[in-house]
Order: structure tokens, then sequence, then C-alpha cells
């Protein structure tokens, strides 16, 4: 969005007290189809944002919304992933053909569905 008068950002305190007027906005927000959010970041001014970080969260979120899996820590596209609890165990083959691991009764893992 653009927010060139920072109404925006200074509505939804989105920039570092005693920041300086010309301070980039540091906050970020993924907002889904539905209107959600999905996603809050809050980068400190003395620190770099991660791209390609953003990049791999869109990517999970999308996952997770269309194959009902979610991504652990460090995930990369095209590993494993893991199958939502909300699925009966009897009820993944079907769902996940390429098959699964059941590492314990409610974490199962399975390749990732679009790869």
């Amino acid at each position: 969005i653009g927010d060139e008068d920072r109404k925006i950002a200074e509505a939804y305190d989105m920039i570092h007290p005693n920041a300086s007027m010309t301070a980039t906005v540091r906050s970020l927000f993924i907002i889904a189809p539905d209107k959600t959010v999905k996603l809050m970041i809050t980068y400190p001014a003395s620190t770099g944002r991660n791209f390609q970080e953003i990049l791999r969260v869109i990517d999970s979120l999308q996952l997770t919304a269309k194959y009902s899996v979610a991504t652990p820590a460090d995930w990369k596209d095209g590993e494993d992933v893991i199958v939502v609890p909300s699925i009966k165990t009897e009820d993944i083959p079907a769902k996940f053909p390429k098959g699964f691991t059941q590492v314990k009764p409610y974490l199962r893992t399975t390749p990732q569905p679009n790869k």
C-alpha cells in the first residue's frame, strides 16, 4: 500500500516511537483473499528485512490454504510438510497419495503435495 503521508502507518502504530520522519515503515502484514490477517512482522530500523523468509511464509500460507498441511521451522519449498492434526490418519492415504510417515500419532509428515 502506498502511504506517502504515513496516515496508515500511524493509525496502525507501524513506526517505532522516536523514529525519524523519513524512516521507512518496518511492519509487514500479509492479508489473505478472505481479508484475514495471516502474518504481522515488525522489524526494528537497525535490522534488515529478510525477503527470502517473507516469500517462504507466503509459500507456506498458500500450501496450508490449499492442501491442509503445515510447514516446520526452516522449511524450504520442496521439503516434506506436516499433515494438520484435524485430518484423521485413516483419511491421509486418499488425500496424500504420495504416502506419509507417522512420527507420533499427532505428527504425520508427507511429501509436499504440489511438487
